[in-house]
Parts: structure tokens; C-alpha cells; sequence
């Protein structure tokens, strides 16, 4: 800024440095000086701390000032312009001969640490990116004008330090989990040049505000879908976690539920309701499948009436409108072997039923008459789903003891994900995909103290 501008005429003629600017750039008690726009479009800001005396940080006798010295930093963007901001550090010699620490540089965390390449605001903008908008870390290197290696080098050490924050597990009161897929190439182990399990075992935060609303996050991936996985997890926690979490949800699968039964005894344990109805929907789907080869000897076709019905069978009977159920009783009436899809589409909305009902206990009841009845039902598919239902008994009637708790939140992080990783373009490095996930999943801040109401 070599001319007067507007500026500059505000200032107080005895002012060194403009406080409009250093507003505007704002970084951590430092002083803008200059600004100059490259030719390549980066804005360059020369900005420095006013002079004055400095202790030494070894014996703290004020030291020797030697001049200054010009480190070029990478800052966050600016009007859609890449920020390179020129520190003009002061340089500074011990006066005491005895002091081990002959000469120093001046250090300012709030603007960049020491031997950094990006300022710490550009740090956090980088997070905010992959965090609030998703984007990758190509994304945000190619805003910053840098290199890949030199944004996750700076932004992977803020991420371990808040994963291994214990206090972002603190006020987990209902625990959801399920299984992850996270590549899709060898599995063999990372030092003989595959990417290791490719089934990954996440745990997510279920538990209610104040409003009682659900607001997922993810606590973790550890590797493997196992009990075992999830056991160890659950002991890494410890004690007072353990103790702390009331409620678990889980889709049916038996390893999980033995971890829960082994480390969270006292824990109420919830079938997924998603995994139920898809249960329902399988036995409809396979009893059609099944009338479908006895009655005609050949997979469905163009034409067929039950082909032609297999994706009504799928939705609710709320939602069909007069054409679709008038389509159901014609491919229903068509033949008398029919009639066992029929019975088994009836049972499956009964299931859906009990889930649907505004009234708990009313839901609950439908939920214990579907236990009684399908188990003894002459269709074996449907048999099948009841004898199932028989053995996850009081984690299927769960759902209508705990306020409807399910493993919906547990889906929905994992579509965030999914979504991540297709940005990403793939991952290779399970502990990078892990902090990633943990970031845009909302799993690297601890949950907000929840809010006290005030009595009146």
C-alpha cells in the first residue's frame, strides 16, 4: 500500500499501523504493512509485531534484538483468492553469555506453530471444509494452493488429539452399532500389501437431547465384525461408560448381541425395526418366489401376475392407492395357490403394524400377538420369520418399552460415510479413513452439557 488511500487518511498521522487493516486480516496481534496481489492471483500480506522489548525464554533477561526475518506462510482463503501471508518474525539474541539459549525467533501460536506451513486459521478453515461441507482433502488443497501431504500433515495431528479426547464418550446413555464395509479389494494384511478386514464395527452416540431428539454421532470404527470386536471396545471404554449406557440398539446379528449380553448386562437391548420389516419383506418376497416356481415351473416374467406385483408386496398398504390393492386381489384371486402370498403379505403388515400404531402399548400388543402367530404358521417361509423373532424376544418387545429406540441414527451416519468415502474416491489407510469418519460424523466433539429447565 505505497499510496494513501481512505483508509490510511482515518488513521491518526502519528499511527505506525492501521487498525482497519489489521481488523480486516486479523491475526493474532500482528500488524498489516503490506498488501500486494501476485500476478498469479495470490494475495500476499506482509504483516509483523510492533517492536518493543522481549525476555528470553531461557533465563527471561530482556535480549538483544537482531533484525527480522521473513517466513512465508499459506492462510485460509480470501474472496475466493489463495492468502499467502509473509511474517516478518524479529530475531533475537540472549544477553547473558551463560544462557544455553544464545538466540531465539519470536513464536505466535495464535497464528501459526512452530515450523508450520499453514497458519492455524487455515488449519481450522481446512477442518470446517472436510467437517461442514464435506469436501476432501484434494478439495481443500487445491483452494489453498498446496499439496495433499501438506494439509493432512497439518490437520491429521488436530484430529488424533480430539479422537483421543475421552471426554467426547461422556453422556452416551443409548449406544447403536453396525457393521461397516470400508474397501473392497484384498484383505490380506497391510504389511503384505492388502488393506486388512474389510468389515469395520461402528459405534454410535443414540442418546436424546433435552427436546428428546436423537442426534447421531459416530464414537468410533474399530476393525472386524465380531463380537469380539465390539467386546473390547466396550472394555476399552471402561467401567464408568459401561455403566452409563441404559439403552443398545443392534440389527439381528448374535455377535453383537453377545458382546452386549457379556459387557453391558444391565443394558436394555433393542432390535433394529428397519431390520425387522426388511425380515417381513424377505419372507413375502421369498414365498412369492416359491408359489411362483411351483405354479408355473419357471422364474417371473413379463406377464406373470405375481411377477407383476413383487414391488407392491414391498410398500406399506397405507400408501397403496385403489389401482395397486385392486391389482393385488386380481393376482391373489388368479389362482388358489395364491393364496398362501396373501397370508404372508397379511403377516408382514401385521409386523409393520405393531410398529406403526401412535399408541405404544396398543403397538406392543399387535408386536406379542405376532410372536404367538407366526411361529405356527403352515407357510414355512413365515414360520421361519416367527421362530426368529421368538429368539430375539425381549429385544424385538424392547422397541415398545424404550420410547421407540432404534437403530435409524446408526444408518444415517452411516450414509454420511458412504458419501465421504465416494467424494474421497476411495481410502487406503484405515487410520485415515478412521479420523475422517470420526470428523464429518460428528464423532471428534464432545457432546453438548445437556440443558436444565427451569421449573414454572
Amino acid at each position: 500500500m505505497p499510496d494513501a488511500t481512505g483508509c490510511a487518511a482515518a488513521c491518526p498521522s502519528s499511527a505506525v499501523y492501521c487498525d482497519r487493516c489489521d481488523v480486516l486480516v486479523g491475526l493474532g496481534g500482528l500488524h498489516v504493512v503490506a498488501v500486494e496481489r501476485c500476478r498469479d492471483g495470490v494475495l500476499l500480506i506482509d504483516v509483523e509485531s510492533p517492536p518493543g522489548p522481549v525476555g528470553c525464554p531461557g533465563c527471561g533477561q530482556v535480549a538483544e534484538s537482531r533484525g527480522r526475518k521473513a517466513l512465508v506462510l499459506v492462510d485460509a482463503p480470501m474472496s475466493a483468492a489463495a492468502v499467502r501471508v509473509r511474517w516478518r518474525k524479529r530475531r533475537f539474541r540472549c544477553a547473558d553469555e551463560a544462557c544455553p539459549r544464545e538466540s531465539f525467533t519470536e513464536q505466535n501460536a495464535l497464528v501459526a506453530a512452530p515450523r508450520a506451513k499453514l497458519t492455524a486459521r487455515a488449519v481450522i478453515w481446512a477442518v470446517g471444509q472436510m467437517r461442514r461441507e464435506n469436501a476432501s482433502v484434494q478439495g481443500v488443497a487445491r483452494q489453498l494452493g498446496v499439496s495433499w501431504r501438506t494439509v493432512w500433515r497439518h490437520v491429521k495431528p488436530v484430529l488424533e488429539t480430539r479422537a483421543a479426547d475421552e471426554s467426547r464418550f461422556d453422556g452416551v446413555t443409548t449406544l447403536g452399532v453396525d457393521e461397516h464395509l470400508w474397501h473392497h479389494v484384498s484383505t490380506r494384511p497391510v504389511a503384505d500389501g492388502g488393506r486388512g478386514p474389510k468389515e469395520l464395527t461402528g459405534m454410535v452416540d443414540l442418546s436424546r437431547d433435552a427436546s428428546g431428539r436423537v442426534r447421531a454421532r459416530l464414537l468410533d470404527l474399530v476393525p472386524g465384525r465380531s463380537a469380539k470386536a465390539y467386546a473390547d471396545w466396550l472394555q476399552e471404554r471402561g467401567q464408568e461408560f459401561r455403566d452409563g449406557v441404559q439403552v443398545a440398539t443392534l440389527d439381528p446379528f448374535a455377535g453383537y448381541k453377545k458382546a452386549l449380553d457379556d459387557e453391558l448386562d444391565d443394558t436394555v437391548a433393542v432390535l433394529d425395526a428397519f431390520h425387522v420389516v426388511k425380515l417381513g419383506t424377505t419372507a413375502v418376497d421369498e414365498v412369492r418366489r416359491r408359489v411362483q416356481q411351483d405354479t408355473l415351473g419357471h422364474r417371473g416374467r413379463r406377464g406373470d401376475a405375481l411377477y407383476g406385483i413383487r414391488n407392491i408386496l414391498r410398500a406399506g398398504q397405507e400408501r397403496l392407492t385403489d389401482r395397486q390393492k385392486a391389482r393385488l386381489d386380481a393376482a391373489f384371486t388368479q389362482r388358489e395357490e395364491h393364496v398362501e402370498v396373501d397370508v404372508a403379505w397379511q403377516a408382514a403388515q401385521q409386523l409393520r403394524d405393531a410398529y406403526r400404531h401412535a399408541d405404544l402399548a396398543t403397538g406392543r400388543k399387535i408386536a406379542e400377538h405376532v410372536l404367538e402367530s407366526l411361529p405356527t404358521c403352515p407357510i414355512p417361509e413365515i414360520a421361519r420369520l416367527g421362530r426368529t423373532l421368538r429368539q430375539w424376544r425381549a429385544a424385538f418387545l424392547s422397541y415398545w418399552d424404550t420410547d421407540r429406540s432404534s437403530n435409524g441414527g446408526t444408518e444415517a451416519v452411516n450414509g454420511l460415510i458412504e458419501l465421504a468415502r465416494r467424494v474421497a474416491r476411495g481410502f487406503r489407510n484405515y487410520d485415515n479413513y478412521r479420523l475422517r469418519m470420526l470428523l464429518i460424523a460428528g464423532g471428534l466433539t464432545p457432546p453438548p452439557p445437556p440443558k436444565v429447565r427451569r421449573a414454572g
